[in-house]
């Protein structure tokens, strides 16, 4: 082989290499573009990032790692956030950031709540969820019209609220916490784990459970066993469920593993398939985390998460004791404190700081002053 043909053949091969790395870089670029849009359309683009800093109203400043607790604000029920800030707040001396996700109807609402009441010197930023990220990803079954309120599903999109974070805790708003938070937070999670949850079978709670109420404490409560897709996962029916009201999240994981986009991937089977909208429990926001977190999760000490309390007959199956030892407490089911009707009412109310506007009003205490 001449010279000249050796040289034309290594040009060749230069020229191959590098159409290779362009087609490389033309994959990464459409990736992280698709990733930086699917972010953008997650908030609104006049989204409010608001921050008050001050001193902890303990009379102490705030110090240490910041602590981002991230926890949703719906206008009908924003008196159960101020009570769940409020017992936050003035229960721990640590470097507390509250996120506050909510949508547009509520923020003058909520800024005028905490700006008139002693909770206007908390640290916090309110973040405006675009519901357009849920299109094609839950149904549009009206009967489901509770179950499927967009703020139920921001607990999936944790890294995007939170993004500076290695760490943050969630909560639903029908908490008050009577702990310090700092303790649920360094919470230890395994090598490997994006979560760390309350396990049903273990907990304090597992009594608390009716199920005739369509509350379970295992898998096959909240996933059709029946349907192919989920027989093909291999998962026991019998496996311990968990309560996702209530969790510590090691984002970097999460976002290593990619558990938004696997969450996303388990919304649109179910809109397909219809994996889990029916089942007993009625949920459709556990069943894809219990999916994606199947035996690959952490757990975090039970009295962090002492839960039921807002099911039928409560007030009988724990004492007064041990809900007052507990370090959290979860109104979760149809019985909120701030309704008519609810076992341990007291201990809310304990925390509960009445709305300036004259908007909001519990209804057990709108009934009782007239």
């Amino acid at each position: 082989m001449t010279l000249r043909k050796i040289n034309i053949f290594i040009l060749v091969l230069i020229g191959i290499a590098f159409l290779i790395i362009v087609q490389r870089n033309l994959i990464n670029l459409n990736d992280f573009l698709r990733k930086e849009n699917s972010e953008s359309v997650l908030l609104q683009p006049h989204e409010s990032d608001y921050e008050i800093k001050s001193p902890n109203k303990l009379g102490v400043s705030a110090t240490g790692v910041e602590i981002p607790v991230v926890i949703t604000a719906v206008d009908e029920r924003l008196g159960a956030l101020i009570a769940a800030m409020n017992s936050i707040y003035s229960n721990s001396k640590s470097n507390i950031v509250f996120h506050i996700v909510t949508m547009n109807d509520t923020v003058d609402h909520l800024k005028a709540w905490l700006s008139k009441t002693a909770l206007h010197a908390v640290k916090y930023k309110i973040l405006q969820f675009n519901p357009k990220v849920l299109d094609g990803k839950i149904s549009k079954d009206p009967q489901q019209a509770e179950m499927i309120k967009p703020l139920n599903f921001a607990r999936f999109y944790l890294p995007s609220f939170v993004p500076d974070a290695e760490k943050a805790i969630y909560l639903d708003d029908d908490v008050i916490v009577q702990g310090d938070i700092q303790e649920l937070f360094d919470a230890q999670l395994k090598a490997g784990h994006a979560a760390a949850f309350s396990d049903d079978c273990d907990s304090a709670s597992s009594k608390a459970i009716v199920r005739g109420a369509g509350n379970q404490n295992n898998y096959i409560g909240f996933l059709d066993f029946k349907r192919e897709t989920i027989k093909k996962l291999g998962m026991r029916a019998s496996t311990c469920s968990f309560n996702p009201g209530v969790f510590v999240a090691n984002l970097t994981e999460w976002r290593l593993q990619n558990i938004t986009n696997k969450l996303e991937k388990w919304m649109q089977l179910n809109v397909a398939e219809d994996l889990y909208s029916r089942t007993l429990a009625g949920s459709v926001t556990t069943p894809p985390l219990l999916i994606v977190f199947y035996k690959q999760h952490s757990t975090i000490d039970p009295m962090w998460h002492v839960r039921h309390l807002g099911s039928a007959g409560a007030g009988n199956r724990y004492s007064s004791q041990f809900v007052k030892a507990a370090k959290l407490l979860h109104w979760n089911g149809h019985f909120k404190p701030w309704g008519r009707a609810s076992s341990f009412s007291d201990l809310w109310d304990k925390w509960y700081i009445p709305d300036p506007t004259g908007e909001f009003n519990p209804l057990r205490r709108h009934a009782e002053e007239k």
